[in-house]
């Protein structure tokens, strides 16, 4: 096994391992650590591409990577914590141990629906795409079973960061001009929600989902 092929894996198990730590923490603010290290390993995933390709415009998104999804999403998303607030995930609509067994039967699903792309073009990198399915899987079933607004929105990161490192993997890189107009996308929907959060807040007094029906009803 050559050394690019044992990096890839490195990179991938990283990616799959953080998108599972997310299912099993309940705190918010270890939530938004683990996130910001899912866009280190996804950064670490692009810059080992382009050391395989010889690609600068790959250097640069994944420097690009690394500024946004482990540097600027996670300050944004550290400063919707407030003091006062409820800071932990109390009431999932499922709890850790079956989100875990959930998370395990995602990945077999991933690695099922993944075989007939892999067989197409099989390389190193196509290989690696049923840990991407599983992250866009794992992070959808964090957006539907978690309940305060802030989980909520790293399982949508997730999801993306998943999305994005298929892309990848399926065409051994993306443009530049392609990656940035993505991540500028994602940029604007979290300063969105995060916008959207905080008058929530303002209003309710918590992000709890919750908490706000109970007001509802």
């Amino acid at each position: 096994m050559t050394v690019y092929v044992q990096l890839l894996n490195l990179a991938c198990g990283a990616l799959l391992l953080t998108a599972v730590l997310v299912l099993w923490r309940r705190e918010l603010s270890i939530i938004i650590r683990v996130f910001a290290a899912q866009g280190v390993a996804l950064a670490v995933l692009v810059a080992i591409l382009a050391s395989h390709e010889g690609s600068a415009e790959l250097w640069l998104v994944a420097a690009g990577v690394l500024l946004l999804r482990a540097g600027a999403l996670p300050v944004l998303l550290h400063r919707a914590l407030v003091v006062g607030e409820q800071r932990r995930e109390a009431r999932p609509l499922v709890n850790v141990a079956a989100s875990l067994l959930a998370a395990a039967a995602l990945t077999l699903l991933a690695h099922g629906m993944s075989q007939p792309l892999i067989a197409l073009a099989p390389s190193p990198a196509t290989r690696a795409i049923p840990v991407a399915i599983a992250v866009v899987l794992i992070g959808f079933f964090v957006l539907v079973t978690r309940r305060h607004a802030l989980s909520q929105l790293v399982g949508f990161l997730l999801l993306d960061n998943g999305i994005t490192a298929a892309g990848f993997l399926t065409t051994s890189g993306a443009g530049l001009i392609v990656e940035l107009g993505v991540s500028l996308d994602v940029l604007f929907a979290v300063l969105v929600l995060h916008i959207l959060i905080s008058r929530m807040r303002e209003a309710f007094g918590d992000t709890d989902l919750d908490e706000l029906r109970e007001l509802r009803d």
